[in-house]
This record gives structure tokens, sequence and C-alpha cells, in this order.
């Protein structure tokens, strides 16, 4: 007996080592996943981008913007000259705060009346605009307890003097189910486009269908086109029932063009297809597929900004996190459902979509070439 277990035993070994990739994936998802918890997740995000409108240029309020971005919350990189562009910012995401402090605020203060500041906040990720909020307040009563002082101490302002109004922009409530739900559109699709097409093309491999394939005058793009098509069918099918459950149970529709985000998803769906069709050219049967396409997903949550804040990752992070099409996906749907953005402020995340279909749709034929010899 013991001696059958050893042979048993030892065959093991040896598929092991001839199975490379499954011996590589064994050890490479851990390390994976140890890197990214470890290092690139941050559930308190800080730094983030924000916005300053001041129609006070006074030492006091000079002193309210310093505390604000003393908290480390907020690092004001955008100073708009008027509302509208302000809101333009927020809306195509590239701030993720707007601050205004109107003209008589100071007035005001010297007066003795409460003075307002206004922030407005990009809450479709609730998470990432908790904090900074509720730091905003004490941060402002200290600064000016500590700085105006001596020839200032007049303008110093008796506690509640300043009045913090905010203003949780596109989810006021500050629900989670609003930022996760259009979020799983774009897991759900990575999840099952991905790893249907890599099954499709190793499947034929396993079954001996492949040879049958190879000896049609088929080339590799008429190939690929031909196992992606069927799926872009379904995976339409899926985005319409997960969009009517967003609508039906959670109350969520689509603020923005529904042409707009057809379009992305179509592109979306597209692209993971074609990263599918890469997986089978250089996985020999379906549990290397699985495997690979697990791998592939794995990042696509944890550094798309699905689970976790994206600006709260460190920057090498969230540059892994550019080259995934579902971090592009992400902004283009909560955009669109949850902002009510335009073309214009989706454009960016459309085009980032196409130069990712070019490059993996070449990468998926340069090795289907290669396969064929």
């Amino acid at each position: 007996m013991w001696q059958r277990l050893l042979a048993i035993i030892v065959k093991e070994i040896q598929q092991l080592r001839r199975d490379r990739l499954t011996f590589a994936m064994m050890f490479g998802v851990p390390i994976m996943q140890l890197l990214l918890f470890g290092y690139a997740i941050d559930t308190d995000p800080h730094h983030l981008p924000a916005a300053v409108i001041s129609a006070d240029d006074t030492t006091v309020t000079r002193t309210i913007v310093s505390a604000l971005s003393s908290t480390g919350y907020m690092t004001f990189t955008e100073r708009p000259r008027s509302e509208a562009e302000a809101n333009a910012l927020l809306q195509r995401g590239a701030v993720q705060f707007v601050v205004t402090i109107p003209s008589d605020f100071t007035r005001r203060l010297v007066r003795g009346e409460r003075a307002q500041v206004l922030i407005d906040a990009d809450a479709t990720d609730p998470l990432a605009a908790a904090n900074p909020l509720a730091s905003a307040q004490p941060a402002i009563e200290q600064a000016l307890r500590r700085d105006l002082t001596g020839p200032l101490a007049s303008l110093n302002p008796r506690p509640g003097a300043v009045e913090l109004v905010l203003q949780r922009r596109y989810n006021p409530e500050g629900k989670a189910r609003l930022n996760i739900v259009p979020g799983l559109l774009a897991v759900i699709l990575t999840m099952t486009m991905v790893m249907m097409t890599a099954l499709a093309v190793t499947r034929e491999r396993e079954r001996g269908t492949m040879e049958n394939l190879l000896a049609t005058p088929v080339g590799p793009i008429e190939v690929m086109i031909g196992k992606i098509v069927p799926y872009i069918a379904i995976g339409s099918v899926q985005v319409v029932v997960i969009l009517l459950i967003s609508r039906g149970l959670f109350g969520i529709e689509t603020e923005g063009s529904v042409a707009l985000l057809g379009l992305g998803t179509a592109l979306f769906i597209t692209v993971n297809l074609a990263i599918g069709f890469t997986i089978s050219t250089v996985t020999q049967n379906q549990l290397q597929a699985m495997q690979a396409s697990v791998f592939f997903l794995l990042p696509s949550i944890l550094l798309s900004g699905f689970m976790f804040p994206f600006r709260g990752m460190p920057q090498w992070a969230q540059w892994l996190g550019e080259v995934l099409p579902a971090t592009h996906f992400m902004r283009v749907v909560r955009g669109l459902m949850l902002k009510g953005a335009g073309f214009g402020d989706v454009s960016a995340e459309l085009l980032a979509m196409c130069v990712l279909l070019l490059v993996v749709s070449a990468l998926a034929i340069s090795r289907y070439r290669v396969t064929l010899d």
C-alpha cells in the first residue's frame, strides 16, 4: 500500500511540475492578495483633489483654506472662476470637493454674524467623502483660534460663528448601494465575459475540435470576431437585466444618456471578450483558463475603485488600475447613472477603452498565429 501511495504522490508532483501555470497560480494569487491588501488598499483616502472659489481674499479666508488643506484629506488643485466651471469639474470627476467662500464672509464674521462656508462633495463614493467632511468643521475652528491672535484677535469668532454647509452631490443620503450597484455592472461583465470566452476556445482544444477549425480557411481575426460576437449579445442581455433590477429594486435611474451608456457598455464588453480570447491563446485547458481569469478578475475588483476608493490607493496602484478596462467603465457607468454626465465628461474613459481594445486585439491575434504552428 505504501508503495502504491508513494507512486500516486510522485505522479501528482510530476504533473504539477509540467503544469507550470497552475503551479504559478498557487503562489501568485496569495502573493497578489497580500500585496494589494497590504499596500494598495486604503479605506481612509487622503490628498483628494479639491477646488476652491474664494470671493473674499482675506487673511481669514486664507486661514480657512489652509485649515482644510492641513487635514490631509483635501489638496486644492483647481481654482475655478465660476460656479459653472466648478460644477463641471465635479461632474467630470476631476475634483472630489468644491469649497466656496462668499464675498461677505469676513464682513459678517467681524459683525458677529454667522458666516457660511459651502462645501460641495462628490458623494457617489460615500466612503471617500465621509471623513473629509467630518474633519472640516473642527479644523476650521481650531485654525481660526490659532492664527487670529494679536492684532487679529478681534476677528477671532465665537464658537459656532462659522457655519459649514455641506452638500453631498449625486448621493445626498450617502447610500452605499448607489455606488456599489453600478459598479457591480462592471464586475459581473468582467467575470462572465472574460471567463466565458477563455473557456470557449480551450474547450474546443480539449475536445479535439480545434483541429477542424484550424483546417478551415478562416484567419485569426475571423476566428476572434466569430467567437466574440455571440457573447456580445449575451452580455447585452445581462446589462438589460441588471439595469432593470437596479431600477425596480433599488430605485437607481439612469440620469444621463441611455445611448451613451449603451455605447460604453458595448465597448467594455468587447474589450473583456478580447481579453478572454487572449487568455485562451496562452492556456492549454479549461482549468488553466479558469485560473488565469481569476488572476485577472482579482485586480479588476480591488484596483478599479469598486470596493475601495480609487484615489486612496498609492500612485503605483493607480497606474495599474488605469490599465484595467473596469476602472474606466466604472467611471462611465457611475457618471451616467448617478451624475447625468455627458459625452465630454466620459470621452476620455471611452478613448482609454478603445486603446485597450486595440492593444489586446493585436496581442490576441499575434498569440493565435503562434499557436497555429
